[in-house]
């Protein structure tokens, strides 16, 4: 599997993570149901759907940086004298792949801050 083609597939499980978190917490939807019930039914799909991103987020990078190291890895054990170029190659995509998933966390943190009910 190329390096593309795994920061790509850990990009879009980012991407659908966020969007996720985005729709199972969205306020207009939660809005009826929390004056239908009192508000309690939606402070639990809202805190659920933020760990539930989460989750899925850190599993995403998770997978996204190990094919990457593991990738890596192969490669200096073909070539060893190539170990450096190897590396080079690699820190770009992992430094991104990295970056992605700390802004989707922030992302459904501050979703989970910002909209909290209980505050």
């Amino acid at each position: 599997m190329k390096r593309a083609d795994v920061s790509g597939k850990a990009m879009v499980v980012a991407v659908l993570t966020f969007a996720l978190v985005s729709v199972v917490y969205n306020p207009v939807v939660l809005a009826q149901e929390a004056a239908a019930t009192g508000g309690a039914p939606a402070s639990v799909v809202h805190l659920l759907g933020v760990a539930l991103g989460l989750g899925m987020i850190v599993i995403g990078a998770g997978l996204g940086i190990g094919k990457l190291a593991a990738a890596a890895a192969e490669g200096i054990a073909r070539q060893p004298a190539a170990a450096d170029r190897i590396t080079g190659a690699v820190n770009l995509p992992l430094f991104l792949l990295e970056g992605v998933a700390i802004l989707a966390v922030v992302f459904a943190l501050l979703v989970l801050l910002l909209a909290n009910p209980f505050a």
